[in-house]
């Protein structure tokens, strides 16, 4: 059985890493925006049978267009009741724990025996530096979860940092295996302070192989293999705690990074699931 799984693994690695990654991402959001009924099902049936229930129940409408109008669909309004708690961060999305803890002085953890550090990930010595050890959730959306993802807390966003990259899948096996994955993917860096506090929380929505493609709503654009303007982006947005700041259009990693008096709720275990608006971080009363 051992030996069956590290195959699977190696032939999941190949298949979904060996391959021109970029030329495949855009084949997919092209391919996945045609709009036909009958090419929508089958496309539905062939990605239940890799990536498990969609839960279509939760949707806000029963009918899809296209393969991405799934991708990106709405859910009905209370599938995803928010703690109103005020000391409490929730989860951003629906996800799967990657990893979790303390970022010891800049370093995080990647997988087991690998790390990276603020400075890579960021590209941005200043805000690494605000976020120097404090405290770090990786979240990674499977393919059939819901794909929008919200603010954490009540929150003002100040800028997003855009870094073209590579499309590396984030699964497992990829990050026991690639260096520094996190910070060799196509990723936006959203700088945010908690409005009450004004203590820093930044949120980076990491792209993959075929899901390269974030949609911000502070901006007018999306980020995607093809955006050619400008890395850093100024805006003034505010958002309440549980309110919709984007989406991607198929679905990746979400890494929150958080710092002054907050600490990582208790039930956060590498590889628990979680759901949006369930509580995620803590603050701490001083």
């Amino acid at each position: 059985m051992i030996e069956r799984i590290a195959q699977h693994d190696r032939i999941n690695f190949l298949l979904t890493n060996r391959i021109p990654r970029r030329l495949a991402t855009r084949f997919m959001g092209w391919f996945s925006r045609i709009e036909h009924p009958l090419l929508c099902r089958a496309s539905m049936v062939v990605w239940q049978r890799f990536g498990g229930d969609l839960n279509l129940h939760e949707a806000k409408k029963s009918r899809f267009s296209s393969l991405h109008d799934c991708f990106v669909r709405e859910l009905k309004e209370g599938a995803r009741p928010i703690d109103s708690r005020p000391e409490v961060l929730v989860s951003p999305c629906d996800a799967i724990v990657v990893a979790s803890g303390r970022v010891e002085g800049t370093e995080l953890i990647q997988a087991k025996g690998l790390t990276y550090t603020l400075d890579e990930l960021l590209v941005d010595p200043a805000l690494a530096e605000l976020h120097r050890d404090g405290v770090y959730v990786t979240l990674r959306l499977r393919s059939n979860m819901y794909h929008r993802f919200h603010a954490p807390g009540d929150c003002d966003v100040d800028e997003v940092i855009y870094v073209a990259g590579d499309t590396w899948n984030v699964n497992p096996i990829a990050l026991r295996r690639i260096e520094r994955l996190y910070c060799k993917n196509e990723r936006a860096i959203l700088r945010t302070r908690l409005r009450l506090s004004r203590e820093p929380l930044t949120l980076v929505p990491i792209a993959a192989i075929l899901v390269a493609s974030i949609q911000l709503h502070v901006l007018d654009v999306r980020l995607d293999v093809k955006y050619g303007g400008p890395n850093r982006i100024p805006c003034r947005a505010s958002f309440e705690k549980g309110e919709e700041l984007g989406y991607f259009h198929h679905g990746s990693t979400i890494i929150v990074l958080a710092s002054g008096d907050v600490t990582i709720c208790d039930h956060i275990r590498e590889g628990g699931s979680i759901r949006m608006g369930q509580p995620l971080l803590r603050r701490e009363p001083r």
